[in-house]
């Protein structure tokens, strides 16, 4: 993934300590492009012996298998799932203009006037979490694309979108100011950094449950001791308090890192969860 992309910002967050633990440093590269297409083929051609893994998103091995026609990577068949060491919701914003400060009171509004409002997204999961809401609610909504999430908040505020539905991180400096009416967060429980934002349970639409991922996968081959002892190392850096903390500044939920077989299978589901979503709403990437 890019430098300074959210996987690669909490991937460092894990390093030093590995390296201290594995006694040899932990080196990044970054490869960005293709929504993480060229990374996935490298590491899926890669000598399956632990020293090439991949960390990535739920944008290589959700999104992508829906998004694309083909790609040059199976999500399941080339990769051995290893550790799912984050999590992060969205939080559901409303330009504050429109006078709703319910989530009940935004859908009643917006199916009132069928058409006339639109959301913002800057980002495909974004835009994915944004497609979720309009279809559980129910909604007429028009998609507005922006270069970046931050490039739709001006539009948000002066209400040129209605609505955006975007990670903790981001969603963060217009919670704290005030400057939109933050609805709903996409989890089954709250987060501290936006601890007055209600679940989406709270505010009355509990099947609003939807979250980005970060994880690391290693080529299919690697043997399963060796997948077992970096997943047991990544999760006890994860259980460190200074990592903790920084994970949880990154927008983390707080939930301990997934094991491998459990990690296998929620990537298996996922593909098919963020498929139906994105196959409803008609999307594809070329």
């Amino acid at each position: 993934m890019p430098a300074g992309s959210a996987v690669d910002v909490t991937t460092r967050v894990f390093t030093d300590r590995l390296s201290q633990v594995w006694g040899k440093p932990v080196v990044i590269d970054n490869r960005g492009g293709g929504n993480g297409v060229l990374a996935c083929e490298i590491v899926a051609r890669a000598r399956p012996d632990g020293l090439t893994l991949l960390s990535t998103s739920a944008m290589t091995h959700a999104a992508n298998p829906a998004l694309y026609e083909r790609l040059p990577y199976d999500p399941i068949r080339d990769f051995a799932a290893v550790v799912r060491y984050n999590t992060s919701p969205f939080v559901l914003m409303a330009h504050k203009g429109l006078g709703t400060t319910s989530l009940s009171a935004l859908i009643a509004r917006m199916k009132a006037e069928p058409g006339r409002h639109n959301f913002g997204a800057g980002s495909v999961p974004s835009r994915i979490a944004g497609e979720l809401f309009r279809q559980l609610a129910g909604l007429d909504l028009v998609h507005v694309g922006y270069k970046g999430n931050q490039q739709g908040f001006p539009d948000l505020i002066n209400g040129r979108i209605s609505l955006m539905a975007v990670d903790v991180v981001g969603a963060k400096p217009l919670v704290d100011t005030d400057s939109v009416n933050a609805l709903a967060l996409s989890d089954t429980e709250r987060h501290p950094a936006v601890a007055a934002v209600p679940t989406a349970a709270e505010a009355g639409l509990p099947r609003y449950i939807f979250t980005t991922w970060s994880g690391l996968y290693a080529p299919a081959a690697t043997p399963p001791e060796v997948v077992a002892r970096i997943a047991r190392d990544i999760t006890k850096a994860a259980e460190v308090p200074e990592v903790r903390v920084r994970l949880e500044a990154l927008g983390s939920a707080r939930r301990a890192p997934m094991p491998p077989a459990e990690f296998a299978a929620f990537t298996a589901s996922e593909i098919e969860s963020w498929g139906r979503i994105i196959r409803t709403a008609g999307l594809r990437l070329e």
